[in-house]
């Protein structure tokens, strides 16, 4: 059976992890693969760094143009700090009262703006859900409608560094802060058989050495925040490269989990991200193409059909 014929007869999404520099370059190397292999995805939701690499495949933007953009990026181009003295008198003159993030967030946005196709949830090829932490009444927000790009980056702006993104009067950063990965957003709602999860945010940070080493690293205010968000690892995680479960909510999805074993990337990223998203790349054709075998034989049998009608009773 060909993948043509699984991709008919199954229905399989994909979910992208928060994880900063490293989880951008990461996940273009797993949608690369994805491709690749031919797996026509039904869905896409993603956190953070997820969010955007989801957003960018989902809008119907070429992975390969996106892969070469990140190639040679600048910071300039999503990142665009305060200068100096006006941090300064933000800080030390005013106490930093109202002061939310050393840039705003626009010069982000509008470089989404230039690689998406597509420029609302609604004109997605697919399904794409974002997840990001709604400020003003502290709660979890998955976003699937409205305009696409101020949306992804509520969901990729870290604290400290990024300004909060206002929406329709409310106020949202990153989605780290409250979930790594919104494995809900698609599974169930999307009723699929398969949902493919790759988590690059899954690094051990917690204990003595934990904390001294992000004392050690550049932006080591960004390191304590992390040392927060990682405090509790989502249920799916195995510290195995590749893992399988059942979908938690009922629905009998079967949830495959890739967790890379890729090198930390320090932010602000750049040309070095280029060999880990090959990496990453290479990891998910390793696993998945052996993965596919498995498939066609369950989508040829049944099998995964009945399975999903056993876990859902």
């Amino acid at each position: 059976m060909s993948v043509n014929n699984v991709n008919k007869k199954l229905r399989i999404g994909v979910v992208l992890s928060s994880g900063g520099g490293r989880g951008v370059f990461a996940h273009t190397g797993f949608m690369q693969a994805i491709e690749q292999l031919h797996i026509d995805v039904c869905a896409v939701a993603g956190c953070s760094a997820g969010a955007l690499v989801g957003g960018i495949y989902a809008s119907g933007a070429e992975i390969q143009h996106w892969s070469e953009a990140i190639a040679n990026i600048n910071p300039a181009d999503y990142w665009k700090p305060d200068p100096w003295w006006k941090f300064m008198w933000q800080m030390v003159v005013r106490k930093g009262r109202g002061y939310t993030g050393i840039s705003d967030s626009k010069t982000a946005i509008d470089f989404i703006r230039r690689h998406i196709a597509a420029q609302t949830f609604d004109e997605c090829r697919m399904p794409f859900y974002c997840l990001a932490f709604n400020l003003t009444y502290g709660s979890k927000m998955l976003f699937d409608t409205g305009d696409l790009a101020p949306r992804i980056m509520a969901s990729a702006a870290i604290p400290i560094l990024y300004r909060p993104v206002e929406i329709d009067g409310e106020w949202f950063s990153d989605g780290a802060a409250i979930e790594l990965a919104p494995t809900d957003a698609v599974c169930c709602k999307q009723n699929l058989d398969i949902l493919i999860v790759h988590h690059t945010a899954a690094i051990e940070r917690s204990g003595p050495d934990g904390l001294a080493r992000a004392l050690r690293q550049p932006w080591s205010m960004l390191e304590l925040l992390y040392l927060q968000f990682y405090k509790e690892r989502p249920w799916y995680l195995s510290h195995k490269p590749f893992s399988e479960h059942f979908c938690p909510c009922g629905c009998g999805a079967r949830i495959v989990v890739l967790e890379p074993d890729l090198p930390e990337l320090t932010w602000p990223f750049g040309r070095e991200g280029v060999e880990l998203q090959v990496n990453a790349r290479k990891q998910t054709l390793a696993i998945l193409s052996e993965q596919l075998l498995e498939w066609r034989n369950l989508a040829d049998t049944n099998q995964l059909t009945r399975k999903r009608q056993e876990q859902c009773t």
